[in-house]
């Protein structure tokens, strides 16, 4: 039942994780490069041009999204008192 609760937080923290990621991956792209980051479809891009900026992405979304599920677990916890995984204590018949 804990997990079914926990649904909604899960929800509303990987929608702000993305919109997060994508701030922060635009700012530290602007840093390497005045262009938007290169995608796997372009075209005339290079090879390590595309590593870099799949690399960037893909540190950045994966820190921002373990922040963000930790914070939405610790919102739960305030909300309800119990922690999303803690065991549920076996029923006895």
């Amino acid at each position: 039942m804990r997990k079914l609760l926990f649904i909604p937080f899960s929800v509303v923290g990987g929608l702000i994780a993305g919109l997060l990621s994508k701030k922060f991956v635009d700012m530290t792209w602007g840093l390497v490069d005045d262009e938007e980051p290169p995608e796997p479809g372009d075209r005339e891009v290079s090879l390590g041009k595309l590593a870099l900026a799949l690399t960037i992405q893909g540190a950045i979304f994966a820190l921002v999204r373990g922040l963000v599920e930790r914070g939405s677990r610790h919102a739960y916890h305030r909300f309800t008192g119990t922690w999303p995984e803690d065991e549920e204590p076996e029923q006895t018949r």
